[in-house]
């Protein structure tokens, strides 16, 4: 998913070259995705900033590994729907999910284009969807370690996850202002700060679902913009998708835990860091200084 503008980082950080010969968070994710055995990229966008994501993005691509582009906007909505006609900004990321649904026919995988998710998370999440060829209603979700999803300047907001003693997901809760803050990770909840675990799963955005998902969203985006279509801010979120499924049993949810570390550009300030962090990995050798 590639069609938000980073307000906060004041650019299109999706397309910003971070590595040593320019490479994107992205091209970090779609190297560590073919190593792990996905063969085809799906690009969701914007339209208006196209030329410069072939430009950028998809020329490096070319005879290395298949690609499709789909563009997100506000007015991509299922026919018969109705919305505000004020309403300027897409409809979130679930929604993001739904503009794939022709281009994608077995089972996959969803990210952020603006997270580095690590080369374990993306093996642990291949190996799911391998099983889960052929199979209905047995999703996953990569959750990653909250300790290790922190950025060091400001503080983020993150899924929280609850789960079963399977270590199937029971619910995901979006907790906000979440920080190291005297040695403890905490998140604001009112006035007061609620302390969690280090080791508390939480959703990056990285899930696996098989095409049938298509169809559950697209009947529930009906009934959300009947519901929130002349709200001009309303959000059509994955995990509100999933816990809606999870908690009516249409579907399971497999919280796969990872070792790897997240990191990504949340605030403008974060990016010397992403840098550094590339360079570290690169020298450790876990990615060639030229991945593609």
């Amino acid at each position: 998913m590639a069609a938000g503008m980073g307000s906060r980082y004041g650019g299109l950080k999706q397309i910003d070259g971070l590595g040593p010969n320019g490479e994107t968070i992205m091209d970090y994710s779609v190297y560590d995705a073919l190593r792990a055995g996905f063969g085809k990229v799906v690009f969701v966008i914007r339209k208006d900033f196209e030329d410069d994501f072939r430009r950028v993005v998809l020329s490096k691509y070319q005879g290395k590994v298949a690609c499709d582009i789909c563009f997100q906007s506000v007015d991509k909505v299922p026919a018969g729907c109705t919305y505000n006609p004020e309403r300027t900004k897409p409809w979130g990321t679930n929604h993001a999910v739904l503009m794939a649904k022709e281009c994608i026919h077995e089972p996959f995988a969803v990210i952020n284009a603006d997270d580095f998710y690590g080369r374990h998370s993306f093996q642990v999440l291949a190996d799911f969807l391998r099983n889960a060829e052929g199979t209905k209603n047995q999703y996953c979700m990569v959750g990653y370690r909250v300790v290790n999803t922190l950025s060091e300047n400001g503080t983020v907001c993150r899924g929280v996850c609850t789960m079963d003693e399977n270590g199937y997901l029971t619910n995901v809760v979006e907790r906000t202002n979440i920080e190291d803050k005297n040695g403890q990770i905490v998140f604001s909840e009112g006035d007061k700060d609620i302390v969690l675990d280090p080791n508390t799963p939480v959703s990056m955005n990285m899930w696996g679902f098989t095409p049938e998902y298509f169809d559950y969203t697209e009947k529930a985006f009906r009934t959300f913009l009947a519901e929130r279509g002349q709200d001009i801010k309303s959000e059509f979120y994955i995990p509100t998708m999933v816990n809606d499924l999870v908690r009516s049993g249409k579907a399971s949810c497999k919280v796969l835990d990872t070792t790897s570390k997240w990191f990504g550009i949340t605030y403008g300030e974060d990016r010397p860091q992403v840098v550094m962090r590339l360079n570290q990995l690169i020298s450790a050798g876990e990615y060639p200084t030229k991945l593609f």
